[in-house]
């Protein structure tokens, strides 16, 4: 479907994307991953035509169609919600007049056997199905149902764009990308501005989208759920695999040890061929041998190990000031706007050294109770105090606004920083990869993750005693958010974080305030002991409003009396009994799976034999037949592991 053909991006002496080639085809769900700065918006661009590469080329069926969601856009707030998102269908109406006259052209004609005729019942037919494909069900019904799945409410949708923010408006252009219903998905970082609840119904939408999607994600589960392959940006080459993303890290590991172990064999017979040839190079009676020795080498394909990246993050937070034993406390405090209350009778304790996570849906007070603890806004009624000797270092969710565009990176820190700190400016952007040029370029050039990263090198110019994160790990690579958790490990003074990325939360908090229907709910412990004594098995399900169900009126009494099951006890969950030819085509796939695992293991054995013979090659040994026989076997197996994950 879109071919990309020895494509290179240079700028200046710096080489971004070196003769990559890949193809994108109908159906496939691939991940591009990488760190951030690595070329995978670039690669997006590139397909929509906004960058040019400086050679190779994108080859494309002239009718296929994109839908293209950037990280960062622009758009216009004269509309409102649902008058914006309808404006999607006014390409469906020219398809209807189009259809129109077609059928009226069709009528008048009598060259029933001309190109041109036929040409326009093809037209026609491809017009209806396309309009069909856009028009399951009423636009309007369509189009309000896709952005109530996106987080926003019925009485929302006649509000004007102007009075909502960035992420939210990022919404509205998702769900007019997702109601054209594209021939391929192109989708950068989607996820950063959704909460759960929509986050889930993204990835339900997606893992049954029939097009193609081409998806930047730094969320491991979201890609693990929503593609098939992923595609491994780094050092300006590409690895492709066939694989989601949890299998592809396993993929790549073992390649690389399998690359590096054929690599140390291959120079094991070299090192014996070369020493064979200067020992007898001059002894008659072994020239024919020496001579062979020779031209093996010459012929060899010698083994490259890929280039890694191993460039990283190197965070490590200033030691804390010593604060009151209270650092935050709120009592009946009723939070929001003079127009809305947002929550009430919030009563929060938050003490040195504790490692707090707000959790709940967009919408529910996280980042008000966020902003009433900088002071931004006052408490409606209520108290919130911070503690004796409190520092607070805030990183608020939208960078983007906050961050002054024409600054340079370096500029950006030099502004704020004062004292002896600044004789180190330099050292911590290193720390943060801006090295060399990177300090002089523009905020308004970084991308998302180099802005995040940027925001949160300015919070380690002072020496804080409570960290207050808002999204932090929005548009960070997943490498950088390991290591930016590491670094909150260690961290020794109080943090209080809004996320909604349960990965990053694991293990870092160890207690929540859940923000919802109102109210403020605290729960002492980590993660995963708040999901268990709420019964959730993932935080998603936090975000899912449960409604009781109800019990429909019958005539038929054993209808009547039948116990509705509790949507919070699984075990009472009801269990679909499979169809026959669900167990026939289980029976099937367990069959090929079993058959599989057994040539597998015999593959793996071949392959392990082969490496004992290349680890004590001697040089009388033809080494290509031997290494010809290794990579056919390593081949076989791959092909069988990946028909194996497939299956499972």
């Amino acid at each position: 479907m879109i071919s990309i053909n020895n494509l290179t991006v240079a700028y200046g002496g710096f080489t971004l994307l070196d003769d990559i080639n890949f193809h994108i085809s109908d159906g496939e769900h691939i991940g591009l991953v990488g760190k951030n700065g690595a070329g995978k918006s670039t690669i997006m661009k590139l397909i929509m035509g906004i960058d040019h590469p400086t050679s190779g080329q994108i080859m494309m069926p002239n009718e296929i169609t994109l839908g293209y969601l950037p990280q960062i856009m622009s758009y216009t707030k004269e509309r409102t919600v649902i008058e914006e998102t309808m404006t999607v269908f006014a390409e469906a109406e020219k398809m209807e007049k189009r259809i129109e006259a077609i059928g009226q052209e069709l009528a008048e004609r009598t060259d029933y056997e001309s190109k041109t005729y036929n040409g326009l019942i093809v037209e026609m037919n491809e017009l209806n199905d396309r309009l069909a494909m856009i028009r399951t069900d009423s636009p309007q019904v369509t189009a309000e149902r896709t952005l109530m799945g996106l987080g926003f409410k019925k009485e929302e949708l006649n509000r004007p764009r102007s009075t909502f923010s960035q992420g939210w408006n990022m919404r509205i252009e998702l769900a007019k990308i997702l109601l054209r219903r594209p021939d391929v998905l192109l989708l950068d970082e989607p996820t950063n501005h959704l909460d759960i609840e929509s986050i889930q119904w993204l990835e339900e939408y997606l893992s049954t989208f029939n097009g193609s999607l081409l998806l930047i994600s730094h969320d491991r589960r979201f890609l693990d759920r929503v593609t098939n392959r992923t595609v491994e940006i780094m050092l300006g080459h590409i690895h492709d695999y066939k694989v989601p993303y949890s299998q592809y890290l396993v993929l790549r590991k073992e390649r690389i040890a399998q690359q590096k172990a054929a690599y140390e064999n291959q120079q094991r017979m070299i090192e014996k061929s070369e020493e064979f040839i200067e020992r007898f190079r001059y002894k008659a009676t072994k020239s024919n041998q020496v001579q062979s020795r020779i031209k093996q080498l010459a012929k060899l394909d010698r083994i490259e190990i890929d280039e890694e990246d191993k460039s990283a993050l190197n965070v490590k937070f200033p030691p804390a000031p010593r604060s009151g034993q209270v650092v935050y406390q709120t009592k009946d405090l009723i939070g929001g706007y003079p127009q809305k209350v947002v929550f009430k009778d919030a009563n929060i304790t938050i003490e040195r050294g504790e490692k707090v996570a707000f959790v709940g849906r967009n919408g529910e007070g996280k980042s008000t109770m966020m902003k009433l603890l900088m002071r931004e806004i006052d408490p409606l009624e209520g108290s919130a105090q911070l503690g004796y000797n409190v520092a607070v270092g805030y990183y608020a969710q939208n960078q983007e606004d906050i961050l002054d565009k024409q600054e340079t990176v370096f500029g950006t820190l030099d502004r704020v920083a004062v004292g002896d700190i600044r004789t180190k400016l330099r050292d911590i952007l290193a720390a943060f990869l801006f090295k060399g040029e990177d300090i002089d370029k523009k905020v308004a050039v970084l991308s998302g993750g180099e802005r995040s990263r940027l925001a949160m090198a300015k919070l380690i110019l002072h020496p804080y005693n409570l960290l207050a994160l808002d999204e932090p790990t929005n548009h960070m690579d997943i490498r950088s958010k390991d290591i930016l958790k590491q670094a909150l490990q260690q961290y020794d003074g109080t943090l209080v974080v809004v996320s909604h990325d349960r990965d990053f939360l694991d293990g870092l908090v160890d207690k929540i305030y859940e923000f919802r229907d109102g109210q403020v709910k605290e729960h002492l412990g980590g993660v995963q002991e708040f999901l268990e004594r709420r019964k959730l098995e993932q935080l998603s399900d936090l975000e899912v409003s449960s409604t009781p169900a109800k019990v429909e009126k019958k005539s038929d009494k054993r209808l009547e009396q039948r116990p509705v099951s509790d949507p919070q006890k699984p075990e009472e969950a009801s269990v679909r009994v499979k169809s026959f030819e669900e167990q026939k085509e289980e029976r099937r796939r367990r069959k090929l799976m079993d058959n599989l695992e057994h040539r597998i293991s015999v593959l793996e054995a071949e392959l392990k034999k082969q490496e004992t013979i290349l680890a004590a090659l001697d040089p009388s040994m033809d080494f290509d037949t031997i290494m010809r026989k290794y990579l056919e076997i390593k081949r076989e197996l791959d092909i069988k592991m990946e028909e194996w994950m497939s299956l499972s």
